[in-house]
């Protein structure tokens, strides 16, 4: 059996823990809204219209901020369509997903969702239709205390004020399909006169610039330094997106999916830093990873349908998640927490439906796909600071990456509790791990589980919601070695402690 050797101490640092890396996302597309978190007269529904299913399924989840509104909807919203008394909001078409928008929920109705569900806000902005008057307008709506046009208009919705500190300026703008698609330079100007403005109201706000929606865009990186340009000193973070999928069946390529994401990180880094010595800035820009997961569906056919056919609420991109993808997002969490020094902010999107950890039919049970366990419990796991791992493993051969190593993992320490999350990326053979923990004094197993089944297409599904779970794993820690035996494609996480 091929074998591999971790080795870990707790001197050796990353960064703390960022709660916000283990952010999920809401839009207004197809259900992740209307009859995903919210369907008045479902039988779990509250006097809101939430479904309480949904809300404990979302704390179990981990989540600790959701970004909302979007995504390309946002691009053509109107924010003041979601505030006020429902039966006089207006009924919209909302063009990036080709569907009519009711606006039965909007700002007033997430921030209350937010307070239940025990999240962090984190709102996007129109700027592909709308300016600095209409960002103003809403920051002033949500959070000013008192004694202005707008302010007293939420107060009388019946809304203290939110407290909404993290801004996304805009949504992949450099996308030609987004409604008000700028250039670089456009849309950097248009952002940093945004983020000024904003500041004027609020100094301590963290404002998020939009980067590339893909690492494959023709402009990648020529648009993150030209933005970045206008942007760096009125901004905290520039965004990346990324949705890896299992192409033309190799699957090797697809469980090495980290390692494209490794690369995105640390090229948008090393941007980010380039700039900044160019502006002759000591500041260091972060990384809001704000969209990614795994994603099979035509994404050319997210708004498929007759060009007269305007629906609400239209089921759109409703993947069925497998064992293979519940290992992509484990290993993808690994590389977002090894990055910990420089991403703030990650987003798995969406939360519920839409390419989503969470499950549901209108009127009918919620669900935990297989990759909720993956995200659930690095979210609950992964406290104090990030390790770096050294990591001595077999190497395997991958079409689209070449060769990478077979074993992937990470570490975190807190007080006494370390915590481990690996993966073995081989799709032939397991590998025995040895972890040299010896250093961090830990004397006991509290916790070790796996993701692997031998059936690899298992899903969750509404008639079966426990196919697929995280399993006990059988492990062995003797004289400062801990020894994992990890299956072909499989994820594990193990917590020791001094206990």
């Amino acid at each position: 059996m091929p074998a591999a050797t971790l080795t870990i101490d707790p001197a050796f640092t990353v960064a703390p823990v960022n709660r916000r890396t283990f952010g999920a996302f809401v839009e207004h597309m197809g259900r992740c809204v209307y009859t995903g978190i919210y369907e008045p007269g479902h039988a779990t529904a509250d006097e809101d219209g939430f479904r309480k299913d949904v809300l404990e399924l979302t704390r179990e989840l981990g989540a600790s901020v959701v970004r909302y509104p979007g995504g390309n909807f946002v691009s053509g919203y109107r924010w003041e369509d979601g505030v006020g008394p429902r039966d006089e909001r207006p009924r919209r078409l909302d063009l990036a997903w080709h569907s009519i928008e009711t606006n039965e929920f909007g700002l007033d109705e997430f921030s209350r969702w937010c307070a239940k569900a025990g999240v962090e806000p984190m709102m996007a902005i129109n700027l592909g239709t709308r300016g600095v008057p209409e960002a103003l307008d809403l920051l002033e709506y949500a959070n000013h205390p008192g004694g202005t046009t707008l302010s007293d208009l939420r107060e009388q919705h019946g809304a203290a004020p939110y407290g909404i500190k993290l801004w996304c300026l805009g949504n992949e703008l450099d996308g030609p399909w987004q409604v008000g698609h700028k250039t670089p330079t456009e849309y950097g100007r248009l952002a940093a006169e945004t983020a000024r403005a904003m500041r004027m109201i609020e100094p301590d706000l963290q404002l998020v610039a939009c980067g590339s929606s893909s690492s494959k865009m023709p402009l990648f990186g020529t648009w993150e330094r030209d933005v970045l340009r206008e942007t760096y000193e009125y901004v905290e973070y520039i965004s990346c997106h990324a949705y890896y999928g299992n192409e033309d069946g190799d699957t090797a390529s697809f469980v090495a999916s980290a390692v494209d994401m490794d690369h995105f990180i640390e090229s948008v880094v090393a941007t980010a830093d380039h700039v900044g010595a160019e502006l002759k800035s000591s500041k260091k820009i972060g990384i809001s990873f704000d969209e990614w997961n795994v994603w099979y569906s035509d994404r050319s056919r997210c708004t498929d349908g007759p060009a007269d056919q305007w629906e609400v609420a239209p089921r759109r991109i409703e993947d069925q998640y497998n064992v293979t993808d519940a290992v992509v997002v484990g290993n993808l969490l690994i590389s977002l927490l090894r990055h910990s020094d420089r991403v703030g902010v990650a987003c798995l999107a969406q939360l519920a439906n839409v390419i989503a950890p969470i499950m549901t039919e209108p009127g009918g049970t919620a669900w935990r796909q297989t990759t909720f366990h993956p995200f659930a419990i690095t979210s609950r796991l992964a406290t104090g600071q990030v390790l770096r791992v050294e990591t001595d493993s077999p190497t395997i051969s991958t079409a689209r990456y070449g060769a990478i190593p077979a074993v992937d993992a990470v570490a975190t320490y807190d007080a006494g509790r370390l915590s481990i999350f690996a993966t073995n990326r081989s799709t032939e053979a397991p590998v025995e791990i040895t972890v040299d923990v010896s250093r961090s004094g830990v004397t006991t197993v509290d916790e070790a589980v796996v993701i692997h089944d031998e059936d690899l297409t298992a899903t969750n599904t509404a008639a079966d919601p426990d196919r697929v779970t995280a399993k006990p794993l059988d492990t062995r820690l003797a004289d400062g070695k801990l020894t994992i035996t990890l299956p072909a494609i499989s994820w594990v996480a193990a917590s020791l402690s001094t206990n």
